[in-house]
């Protein structure tokens, strides 16, 4: 277990797409270890964020792990099979850009994923708002996609600091 570091905007690996995961056992444990020593590290020092995928820790995974009040888990080799006609908007930033910047992207209000858990069984559920907006983010870092390519105006960019005072 240990705490990794987190790859920053403008590194070539956040851009690559993760493989898919085939094994289940020990290694696999000691990545989804690091994973969740991290995001909970990241959550106490940064006071935000939600979720990790593995390619921010420079594992081109197809693992993101959640961690929020409501729900904690690991979702392993997730696909989006569905995804509602109806956006929203939603001020996103991520720990790859140290949580130093937001951006309004839109994204799908609802969705569907099917995933494998830490042993590998086959799960899906679906999720909307705020789950729904996660997931895309999480999902898009294992193919290489991140919040600023869905940007839908330069303009639309803004500090923490400034994002803290529209909450």
């Amino acid at each position: 277990m240990a705490i990794r570091d987190v790859l920053q905007i403008g590194n070539p690996i956040l851009r690559k797409k993760s493989a898919e995961v085939t094994g289940f056992g020990p290694l696999l444990q000691k990545t989804l270890d690091d994973m969740r020593d991290t995001l909970t590290h990241l959550q106490k020092t940064k006071k935000i964020g939600r979720a990790l995928a593995a390619p921010q820790i420079s594992l081109l995974k197809r693992i993101i792990y959640i961690q929020t009040p409501d729900i904690t888990l690991y979702m392993i080799n997730p696909e989006i099979s569905y995804k509602s006609s109806e956006m929203f908007e939603v001020w996103d930033s991520c720990f790859s850009f140290d949580v130093s910047f937001f951006v309004k992207i839109n994204r799908h209000k609802s969705i569907a994923v099917n995933f494998q858990d830490e042993t590998g069984k086959n799960n899906s559920g679906r999720y909307s708002n705020g789950l729904s907006e996660l997931l895309q983010h999480e999902i898009d870092h294992l193919d290489g996609i991140l919040a600023t390519d869905h940007l839908i105006d330069p303009k639309n960019i803004i500090m923490r600091s400034e994002w803290e005072k529209l909450r």
